[in-house]
């Protein structure tokens, strides 16, 4: 096995994992459960589901046909953007649905596993190498699947792939600013996050006067804007953090609204 498999295999059995976590959950609820409104305004866990599937479908064929990923995007921003990736999912049964999200995402996944981790992948914003293309989405099913667990009432363990969501988070700094069209400061940020077992992850340097330090999981939660900030145990010192915090955004698109102080708490 080569060093490349070896490092896309890697990334892409941790999607997998990530995947089999939120399919038990959906597998395990009725077909009524699956209308069960999120947290996310206007959107169901049926439609979670359908726009994970559905972008799971464009990330293949970014990957495989990079010309007509082109097209599909410039008609997705015609058709609504996101919006759209919900509407297929609505005239499909449950299980017909979770068939269909299982088959493609293990066709992503087959075909990811043969990449150069240090090619690039046209998306909606910026191309990415293919390691990165498949970290982020890990992140987009486990920021997905939170407004599902929130949605049902279920428990869902944190693991150590919450590593790949917050180093996201991380880099994503410049991202946040830049989607708002916001000037990002000079001033460091060091980031430290304990992680489910206890492990500390750190980010940039330790000696900034600037830094955020907590749970990974509240990070986390924080750059996928699934909880405020103010409803996490993140400890965020000096002003550069502090702006960075509230507008922190791990995520390709527009400029997301969150979720309003005390709706967790």
């Amino acid at each position: 096995m080569t060093g490349q498999n070896v490092v896309m295999d890697a990334i892409c059995d941790d999607l997998a994992a990530e995947h089999r976590v939120l399919d038990d959950i959906v597998a395990a609820v009725p077909e009524s459960a699956w209308d069960t409104p999120t947290p996310a305004e206007g959107w169901t866990v049926r439609d979670q589901i359908s726009h994970l599937w559905f972008f799971d479908q464009r990330a293949l064929l970014a990957m495989t046909d990079p010309d007509a990923f082109a097209a599909d995007a410039a008609w997705l921003m015609d058709a609504g953007g996101t919006e759209a990736s919900v509407a297929p999912g609505r005239e499909m049964a449950a299980a017909d649905l979770l068939s269909a999200w299982r088959a493609d995402r293990h066709r992503l996944l087959e075909r990811s596993r043969q990449l150069d981790p240090s090619m690039r992948v046209k998306w909606y914003g910026p191309s990415m190498a293919a390691r990165s293309f498949i970290t982020a989405r890990l992140m987009e099913t486990w920021a997905h699947g939170q407004d599902v667990v929130d949605a049902l009432g279920t428990e869902r363990p944190s693991s150590p792939r919450l590593r790949h969501v917050a180093h996201i988070g991380v880099r994503a700094r410049p991202f946040s600013y830049a989607n708002r069209g916001l000037t990002m400061p000079a001033a460091d940020v060091h980031v430290a996050l304990i992680g489910p077992d206890g492990d500390e992850w750190t980010w940039n340097d330790p000696a900034a006067a600037d830094s955020v330090r907590g749970p990974a999981l509240d990070f986390c939660l924080a750059v996928t804007q699934r909880r405020h900030r103010d409803d996490t145990a993140l400890e965020i010192v000096g002003d550069a953090a502090a702006e960075w915090m509230s507008i922190a955004q791990a995520f390709a698109g527009a400029p997301g609204e969150g979720r309003a102080a005390g709706q967790f708490g």
